[in-house]
Parts: C-alpha cells; sequence; structure tokens
C-alpha cells in the first residue's frame, strides 16, 4: 500500500511539474528504483507514466500553440519523432549495468541544465539565436529528441531552450508545444520499449492516472503561478539530492 501511494502522489506531483516547469522526471524515476523496478525499465515505465500529464497539459494549451520561427509544427513533429525512435533505440541496447553507471552523470546534467533554464532561455534570445534557418533549427530539435527518447529528465527545459532558438516568444504556446512534443516523444518512445518488454505495467497505471491528473490541473493553474522560480529551486534540489544518492549507491 505504501507503494502504491508512493507511485500516486509523485505521479500527481510529477505532472504538476512537468506543466509548469518540467523536472517531472527527478521524482518518477527514483521512485520507481526503489520500489524495484531495474533502472532501464524505470526510465521506460516513467516515460510512459508521463505519457498521460503530457497529454492532459498539451490539450488545456491547446489554444496558445503556433508556430513560430523558421519551422513549422508539422516538421518539428516529424522531426521529434525520429529523434525519439533513434534515442529509445540507444536505450534498449544499452546493458543495464553501464545505463546504472550513466544514471547519475545524466542526473547531474539534467539538474544543471534545469538550474540554467533561464538564462539559456535568456542568451538564445540575446545572441539572436531565433534567426536560425529551417537546417540549424532541424538539428537541434532532432540532438534534443534523441536525449528525450534515451532519458526523460531534464527534457521539458531542454525543448523550451530549444525553442527560443528557433524563434518561439510566447511562453504558454512554448510550454503548450513543450507538453505536445514531450507527448510524441512517450509515445514513439514506449511503443519501442514495450516491444522490447521494457515496462513495468502494474507501476506503470498507478503512475500514469496520478500524471494525467497533475497535468491537466498545473497547465490550467500555471497563468496563476507567479512565483515559479520557487518551483525551479524545489526541482533543482530534488535533482540534486537524487544525484548524490545515484552516486552513492
Amino acid at each position: 500500500m505504501f507503494e502504491i501511494l508512493l507511485l500516486l502522489v509523485t505521479g500527481l506531483v510529477a505532472g504538476l511539474l512537468n506543466a509548469v516547469a518540467g523536472g517531472g522526471t527527478f521524482l518518477t524515476f527514483p521512485a520507481l528504483v526503489w520500489v524495484g523496478v531495474p533502472p532501464v525499465s524505470a526510465n521506460a515505465t516513467a516515460t510512459l507514466a508521463a505519457l498521460p500529464g503530457y497529454l492532459s497539459s498539451a490539450w488545456a494549451f491547446r489554444g496558445d500553440m503556433r508556430a513560430e520561427g523558421s519551422l513549422g509544427l508539422r516538421a518539428i513533429v516529424v522531426v521529434s519523432a525520429l529523434g525519439s525512435v533513434l534515442g529509445a533505440l540507444l536505450l534498449i541496447v544499452t546493458p543495464g549495468e553501464t545505463f546504472t553507471g550513466i544514471v547519475p552523470w545524466l542526473l547531474l546534467v539534467a539538474t544543471i541544465l534545469f538550474a540554467a533554464g533561464p538564462r539559456l532561455l535568456r542568451l538564445a534570445r540575446g545572441a539572436g539565436l531565433g534567426q536560425a534557418g529551417p537546417a540549424v533549427s532541424a538539428a537541434a530539435i532532432l540532438a534534443v529528441s534523441v536525449y528525450g527518447g534515451y532519458f526523460n529528465g531534464g527534457l521539458g527545459i531542454m525543448l523550451l531552450a530549444t525553442f527560443g532558438l528557433l524563434g518561439f516568444v510566447n511562453l504558454h504556446g512554448m510550454n503548450g508545444l513543450k507538453s505536445a512534443l514531450s507527448a510524441v516523444l512517450s509515445v514513439v518512445s514506449t511503443a519501442a520499449f514495450v516491444t522490447a518488454g521494457l515496462i513495468a505495467w502494474e507501476q506503470a497505471v498507478v503512475m500514469s492516472a496520478a500524471c494525467a491528473l497533475g497535468g491537466f490541473i498545473g497547465a490550467r493553474q500555471s497563468r496563476r503561478i507567479v512565483r515559479t522560480d520557487l518551483l525551479r529551486t524545489f526541482v533543482t534540489a530534488v535533482g540534486l539530492v537524487m544525484t548524490v544518492l545515484f552516486f552513492a549507491l
């Protein structure tokens, strides 16, 4: 019962965080490992569990999403799907012991990127990177999508920074597109993970339901949240703690 409650609470909070600031994987991935799911399977299951939250969040932001920059929405989706396939295949062929050794470093990098997210966006805009052409934009989306297909942690802020590169300026639209692309990445990656038998279904069902509820609530309430910096600080602290714990294991 305690494990079910843990999965429900972490799933709900992760859905809220993914909709508002990102970083939900910092909670769901360690929770799955804690209840006994092997790291590679936990990463795959966390990706699946986040999917309903991404979909509900994208639905709540559906009126804000607009095409901006040098790539159309269809091209962005296609490139994202391709990258997620490559990332998922890379995870599938990664041995469990190797992935266990990589996880602390992935968490560390994701935490640093998440903490530096607002500054990265300001630098991207200040440097005039919004003028990037279609080829550079597609390459950036592809790189982030490969990362997202391999490891979901920190994906949200990486997508937001990339949207800054593409020339997006509407924050609500960026949040909506972030959720929509994260959903695309999760669908494609999950299909590969299901085929490879990596999903822990009992845990995934419980966590997915909670993520869906959290994602919808988070998206609906995001416009009322003034101090998103406090959320970012909380998520960064969680990421640092989890990084230290995984290095210590």
